[in-house]
């Protein structure tokens, strides 16, 4: 079987030669040119750790603070820098007060590790967790925003609603809902981790309660850089994971919000330095603007999944305009009986051995499926994709 040609662009990673590499979705990928920079910040706190954290460390993570708000447009002053999305969802729902009155929103598709955090706070608080049944395969969005909707009671607290689903890959009609939740009184956590470089993102006008997203994902910052943000009202309510001594600082003219989340003890924040060279240099490097590199992901996961659907026989699970960059397919598979959510899948294992293929597929308990799931970042060419095709076809007959 033919090898796949390779995007030129793949020449600014440092991804494996060998591997067809269809999984940005997972952890990202960091540009060389990135990587180079965070080494830069790295040295420099190591030339004067003191003058680093005391004096350069402030400047720098404020300047990381607007690129990000400018991105997504918000006020610097709301955003938090946190190391990763699930971390963000944990910092909301152990700040927030729950108790045996209290309705916990989820829906079925969300990621397990957020589903794990609500089911823990529900535990310690007597809070009850709702899940939402959501389809997979589905037909169109206004199904998604019905069902939720019918899910929302007086004692409804709290909805847990994703940008863009993990196990299944659907952009849900997070603007909607969030306008909707939020005018019932009912607080939303938006779940951005695949937010930020993937789809447009206006935090001021979408208005949810608490918005959290990955920059080490679709904006291909280093591993470890996120962001939390949290609206100007709910400030006083919200406190990091570590209480350092942000708590009794005074406030000089700022928040206690502001304070706690800035220094939460000694760390290496290069990862949040480095995010307004991503923000403008990755885009030069690849000679496109962030909405162009946004729009062309999108399009080559329609082409990609429409290809191997094609060639697979299978009904694409979704339409094109609830994808994003990335695209879960259900494989004709009925017997679910051996698998595991938690053991690796004999395909993926198969596909990486076999084929140098780096591409997830697993077994999804709700809905009941056992599913791949293709990415598509701007180093990716269709012909990986077909490739991919190729190999399943024979794979999945075996």
């Amino acid at each position: 079987m033919k090898i796949p040609n390779k995007n030129p662009m793949i020449r600014f990673w440092n991804l494996d030669e060998e591997t067809i590499f269809l999984n940005h979705g997972s952890y990202g990928a960091t540009p060389k040119i990135v990587l180079e920079e965070q080494n830069r910040w790295r040295k420099i706190v190591e030339k004067d750790p003191v003058k680093f954290y005391e004096d350069i460390a402030p400047k720098a993570l404020l300047e990381a603070r607007k690129a990000i708000a400018d991105f997504v447009k918000c006020d610097y002053d709301d955003l938090a820098l946190i190391e990763n999305a699930t971390s963000g969802v944990n910092t909301v729902l152990r700040s927030l007060d729950f108790s045996i009155n209290d309705e916990i929103l989820i829906p079925n598709h969300a990621y397990q590790a957020c589903r794990n955090t609500v089911d823990y706070v529900a535990k310690k608080t007597g809070a009850k967790v709702i899940t939402c049944d959501i389809p997979f395969p589905i037909d169109n969005e206004q199904i998604i925003i019905e069902r939720i909707m019918n899910c929302v009671t007086e004692r409804t607290k709290l909805a847990l609603i994703d940008t863009v689903t993990s196990p299944t890959g659907i952009k849900m009609p997070f603007e909607e809902l969030v306008n909707l939740l939020e005018e019932k009184g009912v607080m939303v956590l938006l779940d951005a981790a695949h937010g930020i470089g993937m789809i447009p993102l206006n935090l001021e006008k979408i208005g949810a309660s608490f918005t959290t997203s990955n920059c080490h994902k679709w904006l291909c910052a280093p591993k470890g850089s996120a962001f939390l943000h949290v609206r100007k009202d709910l400030q006083k309510s919200i406190h990091p994971l570590t209480i350092s001594h942000g708590m009794t600082i005074p406030l000089d003219g700022t928040s206690r919000f502001r304070h706690e989340f800035d220094w939460t003890g000694t760390r290496d924040i290069s990862a949040w330095c480095v995010i307004p060279f991503v923000i403008s240099e990755t885009s030069k490097m690849v000679g496109m603007k962030w909405e162009e590199i946004m729009a062309h992901n999108n399009n080559l996961v329609i082409d990609a999944r429409k290809y191997i659907c094609e060639k697979l026989d299978i009904i694409p699970p979704c339409p094109d305009n609830m994808l994003s960059s990335i695209a879960t397919i259900k494989l004709n598979f009925e017997d679910f009986t051996k698998l595991s959510i938690h053991e690796p899948d004999s395909i993926h294992l198969e596909l990486l051995e076999e084929y140098n293929i780096q591409v997830p597929v697993w077994y999804w308990p709700n809905p009941e499926g056992r599913y791949i799931r293709i990415s598509a970042q701007i180093y990716n060419h269709l012909d990986e994709y077909k490739y991919l095709a190729s190999v399943l076809e024979n794979v999945c007959k075996n």
